[in-house]
């Protein structure tokens, strides 16, 4: 029995502990920290307190929209973009690069269109315009009615050619009577140009930014003033073409490529109304090829067939003087085309 119970209270696993093994009261804790296998660091350092719950957001209620959108910049949107869609325009486009037009009120957008119908255009016609210039249907319909005034008024345009004239150059609805059209005018003819009609596209152009760079350009090239206007005068459409894409490239082939000088340019302005690669460089390999130097006004004006032609009779002769009837019949028979590239030949906007 008593081998029983000793074998009940000794346990065979259990390993006495001596007296130093029980830290006292006079032991630090960091001590018995250790002895427990704990940190010593405070342990309410680690121990972060939970926040407080989040309270519930406050709940904003926003109103819905008036009607008709009459807060947006755009009112009555829906309604715009199916009237500009009607007229065979891509409203979405236009809402980008145009924002005006869809901030007018549609009874002006139809005022203004209405207008251009009594002109009278066709939907064809006010399709061209309004595609190539949108800000004519931002335009109010009494700036268009200045604006045909001053044309038949002021400028002498006979009402026959006023569509054409519209449809040519779209940006003269746009432009302004006394900031830009009326200048202009009387730019053109204090240079001599009385007949303005058949150049009435030259109108909606800025005086300092288009039309007076063109002239001292020509000044700076070596002509003098009085030579300049009179070459603006006989060819107006010098103003049009652009001074890096048309006038320097060509004025450079003409003096280094063809070795040719300024009398027979002041003789012939519209030299720069033709494609320099597709009809000034192949004529003039031709004239080189066959030994030939013909006049720039022979060499460019005629067509392609009559030009072979008159190239292959001056290969064992020589032209005709200007002063010879030859000279003046060869000069006139092919006045067909001053045939530009159309990339550098079109008015600008300014």
């Amino acid at each position: 029995m008593e081998e029983i119970l000793h074998l009940c209270t000794t346990n065979p696993f259990r390993t006495p502990l001596s007296k130093s093994h029980y830290p006292s009261s006079s032991q630090s804790l960091q001590t018995r920290t250790r002895l427990l296998h704990l940190p010593t660091n405070r342990l309410s350092s680690q121990i972060s307190l939970p926040k407080k719950p989040p309270q519930n957001p406050k709940i904003t209620f926003i109103p819905p929209p008036p009607p008709h959108d009459s807060g947006s910049p755009y009112p009555n949107l829906s309604e715009k973009i199916l009237y500009v869609d009607s007229l065979g325009l891509d409203p979405f486009s236009l809402i980008e690069a145009h924002p005006p037009i869809f901030s007018r009120q549609i009874s002006d957008l139809r005022s203004t269109v209405n207008f251009l119908r009594s002109l009278p255009l066709s939907p064809a016609d006010l399709r061209r315009i309004l595609s190539m210039c949108p800000d004519v249907l931002a335009t109010p319909a009494p700036s268009l009615e200045a604006v045909s005034t001053f044309l038949l008024r002021e400028a002498g345009l006979d009402p026959s050619l006023l569509r054409r004239a519209l449809c040519r150059r779209p940006r003269l609805l746009a432009s302004s009577v006394p900031a830009r059209l009326r200048p202009t005018l009387y730019f053109l003819r204090s240079l001599g140009i009385a007949d303005v009609c058949p150049h009435s596209s030259l109108l909606s152009c800025s005086v300092e930014s288009k039309l007076l760079p063109r002239l001292h350009y020509l000044q700076r090239i070596g002509f003098s003033y009085k030579d300049s206007v009179s070459m603006l005068r006989r060819f107006p459409a010098l103003f049009c073409y652009s001074l890096e894409g048309n006038f320097q490239p060509k004025f450079e082939y003409l003096v280094f490529g063809m070795g040719r000088g300024l009398k027979e340019l002041k003789e012939f302005p519209q030299y720069f109304s033709f494609s320099l690669e597709k009809r000034i460089k192949p004529r003039h390999q031709a004239c080189v090829e066959k030994g030939v130097s013909l006049p720039l006004a022979l060499m460019l004006k005629a067509r392609d067939s009559n030009f072979l032609r008159r190239l292959e009779v001056c290969v064992s002769s020589s032209p005709p003087l200007r002063s010879s009837p030859l000279y003046s019949a060869a000069y006139l028979d092919d006045d067909d085309d001053d045939d530009d590239d159309g990339d550098d030949a079109r008015v600008e906007s300014n």
